[in-house]
C-alpha cells in the first residue's frame, strides 16, 4: 500500500528513496502555505472518487444488464488478497534489484498507458453524453474478431462504441501521450483519479464482514511492509506508474514546474472507498431516506487521512495511511450501528441481494491496493470499464 509521503521526488520516482521518504531530497524547504495547499489538495482529490464512486456504485448494483454488473469481492478473496499482494510486492522488489529498472518501467508505462486511457475514457463518458451536440450524428461502430467458421465460430473480441466514445478515447489518448512523454504530475493525477473512481464504482464487497477481513488484512500488510522492511519504499520509488496522487508543495514558488511532491497511494483511496460505498448501499437498503452510515464513514475517512497527514508532518516520515484509516472507517460506523441497535442488521446485509443472482464472482483478484506491487499485478479489474469497451466471451452470456 503506497503511503502518504512528504517527498521531493518527482512522479517518475527518480530521486533517492531514503531522501524522499524523509523529505530532504533537493534540500527544498516548503513554505507553510505551500505545504497546507498540497495536503489540502490531496485530501480533496481523495474524497472526489470516494464520494462519486460510491454514488455510482449504487446505480451499478441495481443494473439489469449483466454486462454492467460490478466485480464482487468475497470473504475468500479478501482473506487471500494480503498474501497475494505481499508476494507480488516482494516479487517486484526482486525484479528491480536484479533487472534494469529502465526496461521494467518501460513495460509498466505502456501497460498503464493503455489502462489509463480506458479508465479516463470511461470516466469522461457521462460528461460527454451531456455536452455532445444533439445535432451531430452519433454513429455506432463495432470491432469484431472471431475464430473458426460456421457453427464453430467463436467471438474473441467484440467491441461496440460510438462517436462519443471515440471523442473520449481521443482526449484520453492525448493525456496518455502527455504522461508517457513528460510524466507530468497533472497527467499522473488525471489517470490516478480515473483509476480510483472506477475502482470504487466497479469493485463491490459482498458484505460488511468481507470488508472487515479485507481492511484488517491490508492494515497488517501496510504496517509490516512500511515499518518492518524497506521493500515498500524501494518499490514505490522505483515504480513509474500513475498509482498515486501527487501535489507539489512548491507550487506557489515554481508553478506547474514544481517538483517537491506530497503523495497519496491509490490503495488508500480505493480500499476504504469500496467499504464506504458498501455502507451507502446498506443505507439505501434500509429505505429510511437517510445516509447515516455513509456520512459517518465518509467523515471518518476525512478524520483518518487528516490524522495520517498530521503524524507524517510531525515526524517527517512516510506513514502507512491504512494504519489510521482502517480503525476510523470501520470503528465509527460500527459504533453508530451499535448505538442505533442495527449492528446485527448491518453484518447480515448482503450487497449481492441488490443485483441479479448471476453477479460475476472475482475470478482474478483485482489490485485495489495502492501499492505498486499489487496494482501492477492485477489492474485487470478495469477490463470492465464500459459495457461497450469489453471483451465478450461465452461466460458473459
Amino acid at each position: 500500500m503506497a503511503d502518504v509521503e512528504q517527498s521531493a521526488a518527482v512522479p517518475d520516482g527518480s530521486s533517492n528513496a531514503s531522501d524522499a521518504v524523509n523529505g530532504t531530497a533537493g534540500r527544498f524547504v516548503s513554505s507553510a502555505e505551500g505545504t497546507a495547499l498540497a495536503y489540502g489538495s490531496l485530501l480533496f482529490m481523495a474524497l472526489l472518487p470516494i464520494f462519486f464512486g460510491a454514488l455510482k456504485s449504487v446505480g451499478c448494483s441495481k443494473t439489469k444488464n449483466a454486462s454492467d454488473m460490478p466485480e464482487t469481492i468475497t470473504s475468500r478473496d479478501a482473506a487471500r488478497f494480503p498474501i497475494i499482494a505481499s508476494c507480488t510486492l516482494f516479487g517486484l522488489y526482486l525484479f528491480f534489484k536484479i533487472f534494469s529498472q529502465e526496461y521494467i518501467n518501460l513495460l509498466l508505462s505502456m501497460y498503464f498507458f493503455v489502462l489509463g486511457i480506458l479508465a479516463l475514457s470511461h470516466t469522461m463518458s457521462p460528461f460527454m453524453c451531456r455536452v455532445f451536440p444533439a445535432n451531430l450524428p452519433n454513429k455506432q461502430y463495432q470491432l469484431l474478431f472471431t475464430q473458426g467458421s460456421g457453427e464453430s465460430k467463436e467471438e474473441i473480441v467484440n467491441y461496440e462504441f460510438d462517436t462519443k466514445d471515440l471523442i473520449c478515447l481521443a482526449i484520453s489518448s492525448v493525456v496518455g501521450v502527455w504522461y508517457i512523454l513528460k510524466k507530468h504530475w497533472v497527467a499522473n493525477n488525471l489517470f490516478g483519479l480515473a483509476f480510483a473512481l472506477n475502482g470504487v464504482e466497479l469493485l463491490h464487497l459482498n458484505n460488511v464482514s468481507t470488508g472487515c477481513i479485507l481492511l484488517g488484512g491490508l492494515f497488517v500488510y501496510d504496517v509490516f511492509w512500511v515499518f518492518g522492511t524497506n521493500v515498500m519504499v524501494t518499490v514505490a520509488k522505483s515504480f513509474e506508474a500513475p498509482i498515486k496522487l501527487v501535489f507539489p508543495q512548491d507550487l506557489l514558488e515554481r508553478g506547474l514546474d514544481a517538483s517537491n511532491f506530497a503523495m497519496l497511494g491509490l490503495g488508500d483511496i480505493v480500499i476504504p472507498g469500496i467499504f464506504i460505498a458498501l455502507l451507502l448501499r446498506f443505507d439505501v437498503s434500509l429505505k429510511k431516506n437517510t445516509r447515516t452510515y455513509f456520512y459517518t464513514s465518509f467523515l471518518a475517512y476525512i478524520f483518518g487521512l487528516g490524522l495520517t497527514i498530521f503524524v507524517m508532518h510531525t515526524f517527517k516520515h512516510a506513514q502507512p495511511a491504512l494504519l489510521y484509516l482502517v480503525p476510523a472507517c470501520v470503528g465509527f460506523p460500527v459504533l453508530v450501528a451499535l448505538f442505533k441497535g442495527e449492528l446485527t442488521e448491518m453484518f447480515s446485509y448482503e450487497s449481492s441481494d441488490e443485483v441479479l443472482p448471476r453477479t460475476p464472482r472475482l475470478t482474478h483478484f483485482p489490485c485495489v491496493s495502492g501499492s505498486p506491487a499489487s496494482l501492477a499485478n492485477s489492474m485487470q479489474s478495469f477490463n470492465r470499464l464500459s459495457p461497450r469497451h469489453r471483451r465478450h466471451t461465452p461466460t458473459d452470456m
